[in-house]
């Protein structure tokens, strides 16, 4: 790795966490205003170079690998288990996908069906780990490999959770910031944000807790509320809710900020009944993850959304298959944390955006094919 990929790294990594503290304690809102700029030029800068690992073992064999997916409506989940069959196949790997459904009870389903078959990997890409422990720890000690995507609160070993190799995910503290000083940024430091939330992951509870401190730094804005909903129910709750948030808070509420693009899928109706005008109305909508379809769709149309924190998750999808991997072989995991990017309407067509998605243009697939021996 160069010294300027190390040092982009080590200043957005320690920069998130300074933000999130020393930024809150700035003078005046003129500093915080600044240094919020500076810190989404860098999230919003076009990715080309390649700043992932450049070695590792040879692709293991043959293996058959279940991906459990929370939920297929997920444009996150869904992009992240389309990346790893991408790349399992690559591998010469046998692939399985089950849907977990966006419940509890049919995670459960899905994993227990996993096991069933008697794979050498899992991957469990977006069902939390704490929810589905016992069917987790009952997998690998079976002797089955299990990498996560969102399985937990941060990139890496999971806490009190060794059956997990590793969690991918980029880093939720610098998505939840890139959204939360959007929102400063855009209002000019005077934003008024509703904030919406799943507690049942705990990624997610970690999104909402740096989004509140990005927003809360600036003394102009206010978080007016902390609306915790389930994502797997949003098609019932959000245009109910949407309509009666429109209703307490009026034009007090000029931004929301959700930890997923889902939200508005089913928000939009409401703002519309409403007469919210799509592209210039208030409030105005952020993603703190993942970059879905419609998410691109509507920032380039200007139709209920400004701002998405996209993941690469076609990327992150080869990372686990790469992790995976290196379970099998029995080495360490690679450590590599990918960042994440906002799209807005100024660079929507860039770093994939076109094509509605954040695919960096960084040649990760050849990267990882040369890691692997394959071709």
């Amino acid at each position: 790795m160069t010294t300027k990929a190390i040092m982009t790294r080590l200043l957005t990594s320690v920069g998130v966490l300074w933000l999130g503290m020393a930024l809150a304690h700035a003078d005046d809102d003129t500093a915080y205003m600044e240094k919020a700029k500076a810190f989404l030029e860098n999230v919003a800068a076009p990715v080309t170079k390649w700043d992932g690992p450049t070695a590792g073992p040879k692709a293991q064999g043959k293996k058959l690998i279940v991906i459990v997916s929370t939920d297929q409506r997920n444009g996150g989940a869904q992009g992240a288990g389309d990346g790893a069959a991408e790349a399992a196949k690559a591998m010469g790997w046998d692939v399985r996908q089950l849907d977990g459904q966006g419940t509890v009870p049919g995670h459960a389903t899905a994993l227990t069906q996993a096991i069933a078959m008697k794979p050498q990997g899992i991957l469990n890409v977006g069902i939390d780990s704490k929810e589905q422990q016992p069917l987790l720890e009952q997998a690998a000690a079976a002797g089955i490999k299990i990498v996560g995507w969102h399985a937990g609160p941060n990139p890496g070993a999971i806490e009190g959770i060794p059956a997990v190799f590793t969690n991918v995910t980029t880093d939720p503290t610098e998505v939840a910031t890139s959204a939360g000083l959007e929102a400063v940024v855009k209002s000019g430091g005077h934003a008024g944000v509703i904030l919406f939330t799943d507690s049942i992951y705990a990624i997610a509870t970690a999104k909402t807790n740096a989004e509140r401190a990005a927003v809360e730094g600036c003394k102009g804005c206010k978080v007016l509320e902390v609306v915790d909903t389930p994502i797997a129910d949003l098609s019932n709750r959000m245009g109910q809710l949407t309509t009666s948030l429109l209703s307490k808070y009026g034009k007090q509420w000029t931004y929301s900020i959700a930890v997923n693009d889902l939200y508005y899928d089913f928000s939009a109706p409401a703002l519309q009944a409403a007469g919210v005008d799509p592209a210039n109305g208030f409030p105005q909508q952020i993603s703190a993850g993942d970059g879905s379809v419609p998410a691109f769709k509507r920032i380039r149309d200007k139709q209920y959304q400004i701002a998405t924190v996209a993941e690469p998750l076609n990327l992150q999808g080869w990372i686990m298959v790469d992790e995976i991997n290196r379970a099998f072989a029995g080495e360490k995991p690679s450590g590599f944390v990918p960042h994440v990017h906002l799209f807005t309407a100024e660079n929507v067509e860039k770093d994939g955006g076109k094509d509605n998605k954040f695919d960096p243009g960084n040649g990760y697939r050849d990267e990882y094919k040369k890691i692997w021996g394959v071709k």
